[in-house]
């Protein structure tokens, strides 16, 4: 059973937010705290008692500590609880998502969208437990002209950096994310993304396949070819050989 603090400075939200929560089967405690500063206090205490907490469901925009500092602030805890966003503006869940916030929802918060943030909370809390299971995935939030849409990491087959920001790539279309390349290249490893080159990560999962033309190192994701640096060759071949031995003989791969 799920342990988790909601914090809210508006009380009629608070406690529709504890309502919901309490209301869910795989919710066994819930706290409240009207004020970030408290509910930080509070969570150091408990912590330090060897005490669990597993997620914090926390408004944005509070009086004094706003809920994205009160985040993160809980990165300095040697095991942090989880990080949902609850709250009526939609213009941070970029931030949010930076700084690895499990979910992000909009209020009015729907029974069935608050289950569903449940869930992933449950999904990130066993998988630190344990290897993560093949149904396990992350959304990214990006905005489109004023909406945010969440992409499935799954979906996205390849990201290129565009400056301070990158480009994510789906079978269908592309999304602009500002949050460096370096920031998905770390989170992402062990989904098995890999660098290819100084401005590109890619899926090993849509890679299809790797070829040399004229001494160049490329690689088959979808209807595209994207160059391989001399620097992440051997790298990428290796991660190939192991991922497709069964289909490819390594003799074909070194060309």
């Amino acid at each position: 059973m799920l342990r988790v603090l909601a914090v809210d400075d508006e009380v009629p939200a608070l406690e529709e937010l504890t309502y919901l929560l309490r209301d869910d089967p795989r919710v066994g405690d819930v706290t409240g705290a009207s004020e970030a500063a408290a509910a930080l206090r509070g969570l150091s205490r408990m912590l330090a008692a060897g005490e669990r907490l597993d997620a914090v469901f926390l408004d944005v925009r509070m009086p004094g500590l706003d809920g994205l500092d009160f985040s993160r602030l809980l990165t300095g805890f040697a095991d942090p609880p989880k990080v949902v966003f609850v709250t009526a503006h939609d213009d941070f869940a970029v931030t949010a998502y930076e700084l690895g916030a499990v979910d992000y929802l909009l209020k009015p918060v729907r029974p069935e969208r608050l289950a569903e943030a449940v869930r992933r909370v449950a999904d990130a809390v066993g998988a630190a437990d344990g290897p993560p299971g093949e149904d396990d995935d992350e959304l990214i939030p990006v905005d489109l002209g004023g909406r945010t849409r969440l992409v499935p990491r799954k979906t996205v087959t390849h990201v290129v950096a565009h400056g301070d920001y990158v480009r994510l790539h789906t079978a269908g279309a592309h999304y602009l994310v500002r949050m460096p390349l370096a920031s998905l290249e770390r989170r992402w490893e062990e989904a098995g993304f890999v660098r290819i080159h100084r401005s590109t990560l890619v899926s090993s999962a849509h890679i299809t396949e790797l070829r040399f033309d004229g001494g160049r190192a490329l690689v088959q994701v979808g209807d595209e070819l994207l160059p391989v640096s001399r620097r992440h060759t051997r790298q990428v071949r290796d991660l190939l050989v192991r991922g497709f031995r069964t289909a490819e003989p390594a003799g074909d791969l070194d060309g």
